[in-house]
């Protein structure tokens, strides 16, 4: 199956709602208790609530997507966005919240996400880019490094009244 990346539109925030929640409550879900997972979810994964990320300058959002036009994932190019181990770093910008349906892991789909924002950075101008991953998530740690990306720091992540570590990592532009 052929996949393609291209910027979201409005038009996608209820697919990228759908797809986000998904991942989110499989990734982290048995991390939080359920009624902290589900205030999370509405907050941050409610098709308004994606809208409003895609209507803010400051974010470029791109998605993946099947030949039938489904968003098999997205990410997300935050501008402005800083951690205190990356603030002396040269121009850097944050990849946030890049999410592939589980369903198509392992296929290439999550570096074609990537190569997209990385790819958009630089024509920006940046000159790094970084990106919190969770701690306990071995399969995105393992995807980050071989894409190039080594921890410099680590980070709160809270969902509620639990705390979880974050690590950031980081990749310089050539």
């Amino acid at each position: 199956m052929a996949y393609t990346v291209r910027l979201a539109t409005l038009d996608d925030s209820t697919q990228i709602a759908k797809l986000g929640a998904h991942v989110f409550t499989v990734t982290f879900g048995h991390s939080v208790p359920p009624h902290e997972l589900q205030a999370y979810l509405e907050e941050t994964y409610s098709p308004l609530a994606v809208a409003a990320v895609l209507e803010d300058p400051q974010k470029n959002a791109h998605v993946a997507i099947d030949e039938d036009g489904n968003v098999l994932g997205f990410a997300i190019l935050a501008l402005g966005t800083t951690r205190a181990c990356v603030e002396n770093m040269e121009n850097p910008v944050e990849l946030q919240r890049i999410y592939v349906d589980t369903a198509v892991h392992g296929k290439g789909v999550g570096w074609m996400l990537a190569d997209s924002i990385e790819k958009k950075a630089r024509k920006q101008g940046f000159r790094s880019i970084w990106l919190s991953v969770w701690e306990e998530n071995q399969s995105a740690h393992k995807a980050y490094t071989k894409w190039g990306y080594k921890h410099v720091g680590d980070d709160d992540f809270i969902v509620g009244v639990v705390v979880q570590r974050d690590h950031i990592m980081l990749k310089a532009f050539q």
